[in-house]
Order: structure tokens, then C-alpha cells, then sequence
């Protein structure tokens, strides 16, 4: 298993928890949710930062955009704190967090509470429509040929 996916299996397994425990019983819970890691990709942070990996992560009381370091990080200096950064064209202001089991991470709200959304899916679908829009475009499929050699689209390669 690689570190990405033992830290998303690690959030998802931590805020499981948190919503049989801590939220057990609180009346912002959209029963028809459930906790869902969605769309984590490495992702470059300023120089010198360890390496992470950001997507949305899913629950029946908010949707946040979560920055997850690769590795563990014991350290609280950041819980409450909050940092700006900058992705895709955007700024996005995190506020810094701690569990134990999971190590430090950051948060963006993008909603809470949840009971906007139906069911899983169309939730699921937002955090992916979020995402599309953060993240840039992926390259075209094909530059054939000659485009991929010189770096220029098949309509610009020519014959």
C-alpha cells in the first residue's frame, strides 16, 4: 500500500469514528451521507513543505477540501491556525488540525451543513465538480506524432 492511500484510508477511518462518537446523536448529521474520502491526488506545496495530497473529504455534517501530508506530522503548532493557499487560480484559506492516529492535516469548508444534498451521489458529484474546477485540464489526449515531438496540437503539426 502506498502512502496515499494509507493516509486517505487513515482520514476516512478517523472521521468514521468521529461520527459514531463525537457527532453521535447531533442533529446536523444527513443520515443519508456517508464519510467519503474524494479525489485525493499528490499535490505541490511552497518549497521545503512535505510532500501531500489534497481532495475533498466527505461527511454527513460538512464537505471540506483537506490538504493531507504524505507522512504523519505529530506536531500541533498548526491546529487552529489558518493559511492561505493558492490553488489553481484560486486562494483558499486552511485552517490547520490535529488527530490522534492521523497526524496534522488542513481544512476549507466548502459546506456544512449537508442537508442540501440528497443522497451520496449527488454529494459525491459536487466534491468531483470542485475538484474539475481546482485542478488544471489535463493535456489533450493525443498531439499525434509530431505533435508530441515538437509540443504542438495535431491541428498545429500539419502533415
Amino acid at each position: 500500500m502506498n502512502a496515499l492511500t494509507a493516509r486517505v484510508q487513515a482520514l476516512q477511518a478517523l472521521f468514521r469514528h468521529v461520527e459514531s462518537t463525537r457527532m453521535a446523536g447531533v442533529p446536523v448529521l444527513n443520515r443519508a451521507l456517508c464519510v467519503e474520502a474524494v479525489g485525493f491526488e499528490p499535490v505541490a506545496g511552497e518549497p521545503g513543505e512535505a510532500p501531500a495530497a489534497m481532495g475533498v473529504l466527505l461527511t454527513p455534517w460538512f464537505m471540506n477540501l483537506v490538504w493531507l501530508p504524505l507522512q504523519p506530522e505529530a506536531t500541533e503548532a498548526g491546529v487552529g491556525r489558518t493559511r492561505l493557499r493558492r490553488i489553481g487560480d484560486t486562494s483558499f484559506e486552511f485552517i490547520g488540525g490535529h488527530e490522534p492516529g492521523l497526524g496534522a492535516y488542513e481544512a476549507c469548508s466548502l459546506a456544512s451543513p449537508m442537508f442540501d444534498f440528497a443522497d451520496q451521489d449527488q454529494a459525491r458529484a459536487t466534491a468531483r465538480a470542485v475538484l474539475a474546477e481546482l485542478r488544471p485540464a489535463a493535456p489533450p489526449v493525443s498531439k499525434g506524432r509530431r505533435g508530441f515531438l515538437f509540443g504542438r496540437s495535431t491541428a498545429e503539426a500539419g502533415p
